[in-house]
């Protein structure tokens, strides 16, 4: 039976926004994961793909924009939403450019409006099937 649980990951620096992410999303029948900056970012997307990424911009270490660099839209098998605190156009263009899916900018969002982008995100990705490893036929 496969499980339809979503598994999202979500990059935010900031912990108490982490936090308010997670308990808000703990209402929903999402799997969620957290990475507190970048490169712990990519490093859990090559461990596990999720459905959706859910990345702010402006972290520590690696920020957002390095993290979509690392994942190429063409190349991609998830969406991602950016958060920023930043509503200027060119830090929009940007990540569009850089394939992103949604954008939200957080003195402007409410913690409802970024559940409902990301179900929504979530709904309409495709499912990714794998083929089964054949089993080898022992020949007498």
């Amino acid at each position: 039976m496969t499980s339809t649980i979503k598994n999202i990951l979500i990059a935010e620096d900031d912990p108490v926004l982490r936090e308010a992410y997670l308990r808000r999303f703990a209402r929903t029948s999402f799997k969620v994961r957290t990475a507190e900056n970048g490169e712990e970012a990519v490093s859990m997307i090559k461990a596990q793909v999720p459905d959706l990424l859910i990345c702010d911009i402006m972290m520590p270490v690696q920020d957002g924009i390095w993290v979509l660099e690392q994942f190429p839209k063409d190349d991609r098998k998830f969406p991602v939403i950016m958060l920023t605190n930043f509503g200027d156009d060119a830090t929009r263009d940007r990540c569009k450019a850089l394939g992103m899916d949604g954008y939200l900018v957080k003195k402007d969002m409410s913690l409802a409006t970024l559940v409902e982008m990301a179900e929504n995100f979530v709904q309409k990705a495709p499912t990714i099937t794998r083929p089964k490893a054949k089993a080898k036929v022992k020949k007498s």
